[in-house]
């Protein structure tokens, strides 16, 4: 074997201190001679000095020797591997890789197999329903893939999904969006070309689905979501005989909640052997790539007109917005690292925290929020700033823009009124002339204060809670027997 050449900074801290052992011998020998042939005051006072001039010596030898151990041996030192930058860096690194990073072939293959019986269903479901009339809902017939899991920021497992499915109204019947008395919600008026018998054509639909609060006939989105919970049920025998090879399904429904379809795959078909979790939500299409969606179960302040408030879905163009930033960003670019890592020491924080503030947590620090904030971050400053070796760095600028945002009690909507938006960025002309959506508005001042006190002491015990609360937990598939199949779907590629 080839003898082990020595590291340079190793070689010149030897180098040191054989020097520093040289001048020691020539002034010791030095000294003694003077002493000898001097006088004799002279010579005490100069032995006098010599052990001065010893005990110095071995401090400095000794200082010496410890940074040439320290160098050589791979022991602390500025900027190595043990100091406080480093640390916080490893622990971060470890918990995505651990805990947070998502296998591409799980994930590839879940999001395909979803695509699949998703597709079924719909279909079934298009199949059976009311002829179109004036008073009959139905499916468009396609759905829209949405949420972390098709943004490549998803953590953990990729167990759960969200997928919209556009209904569409009866012929001729279009929809008005309206913004409601609460903060971020829409109501949504109906209307007819002139001529078309409305609304006594069209009445037994307005008796169906419709609410009047205030005297104003409008969709209701409690309606429509009961409507479609029973349409879909009424669907799901006829596929699950179809899909019994492949998997078995079932649905789960909730008042005021999206359905919420449950597939178990068949471990001699699918070989990562993961049960899935798809929320199907209903969306009435508004045109470009716009759609309202049935709200939260829980809105703030909603009152006794709940059952007509809507929310407006823009995911589409936070995909293109994300496809947008990843062209001009840095072929390593670390924001979508960056918002992993945001939700799962958010998800860490939250563990030690006692209702009713954990659940306050979750909600004032969703993930739709954590995402609004990456979005204006990122577009305030240079793109290249974002490269991955600036990891630590862009994160820490995440958390205090957030707390900035927390204590002024305002991060507003990215595209609603949002008129400082890239050219390259086209929105819809609802979508610009919208009043802007303060997302915050919900929580009063001392709550938000709280939160972020306590997102600030996250980050400062990141590695501290890293290690205390965080378990490994990694998916490994099994042998693949269908990677032909699915290949497509795997992100990044």
């Amino acid at each position: 074997m080839a003898a082990r050449v020595p590291e340079p900074r190793a070689s010149w801290a030897l180098l040191t201190v054989c020097t520093a052992l040289l001048c020691l011998c020539q002034a010791l020998g030095g000294r003694a001679a003077a002493a000898a042939e001097g006088e004799e005051e002279e010579g005490a006072a100069e032995a006098g000095s010599v052990p001065l001039l010893k005990g110095s010596a071995l401090l400095l030898l000794g200082c010496l020797l410890a940074r040439c151990c320290g160098s050589a041996g791979g022991g602390p030192r500025p900027g190595g591997g043990w100091g406080p930058a480093a640390a916080r860096r490893g622990a971060l690194e470890g918990f995505h890789a651990r805990r947070l990073r998502l296998s591409p072939h799980v994930l590839g293959h879940s999001k395909a197999h979803v695509g699949r019986v998703v597709a079924e269903l719909v279909r079934a479901a298009k199949a059976q329903g009311l002829q179109p009339g004036p008073a009959a809902l139905s499916l468009r017939g396609d759905f829209v893939r949405v949420g972390s899991a098709y943004e490549q920021h998803k953590v953990r497992s990729p167990d759960r999904f969200d997928v919209l499915v556009p209904l569409r109204l009866p012929p001729r019947l279009q929809p008005e969006p309206r913004r409601a008395a609460t903060s971020g919600a829409f109501v949504c008026g109906l209307r007819a070309p002139a001529g078309s018998g409305w609304p006594r054509r069209y009445r037994p639909f307005v008796e169906g689905f419709c609410a009047e609060p205030h005297g104003r006939q409008l969709l209701s989105s409690a309606l429509v979501l009961r409507w479609f919970q029973g349409h879909l049920q009424r669907c799901l025998g006829a596929v699950r005989y179809r899909l019994q090879e492949r998997c078995r399904i079932s649905l789960a429904v909730c008042p005021g909640r999206p359905p919420t379809l449950h597939i178990r795959p068949c471990s001699d078909y699918v070989c990562c052997h993961i049960s899935m979790a798809v929320r199907l939500i209903p969306a009435i299409p508004l045109g470009d790539a716009l759609y309202l969606t049935v709200p939260p179960h829980d809105v703030p302040g909603a009152g006794p007109a709940h059952e007509a408030l809507w929310g407006l879905d823009t995911s589409r163009h936070e995909q293109r917005l994300l496809a947008w930033l990843k062209e001009q960003a840095p072929a390593s670019s670390c924001h979508l690292k960056c918002l992993q890592l945001l939700k799962g020491l958010r998800d860490l924080g939250g563990q030690r925290l006692e209702e009713p503030f954990c659940s306050l947590w979750g909600r004032v620090l969703s993930s739709y929020v954590l995402k609004t904030a990456l979005f204006s971050l990122m577009l305030h400053g240079p793109l290249e700033a974002w490269d991955e070796q600036f990891l630590v760095e862009r994160l820490e600028d995440l958390v205090m823009y957030l707390r900035d945002c927390l204590r002024k009690q305002t991060l507003m909507h990215f595209f609603m009124g949002n008129t400082s938006l890239p050219e390259a960025v086209a929105l819809p002309r609802f979508l610009k002339e919208a009043a802007p959506v303060n997302l915050l508005s919900a929580f009063d001042g001392a709550t938000l204060d709280l939160v972020a006190f306590q997102l600030l002491y996250t980050w400062s015990q990141a590695p501290h809670l890293i290690r205390t609360y965080s378990r490994a937990r990694i998916l490994q598939p099994a042998a693949c027997r269908h990677g032909t199949e699915t290949r497509h779907e795997l992100p990044g590629e």
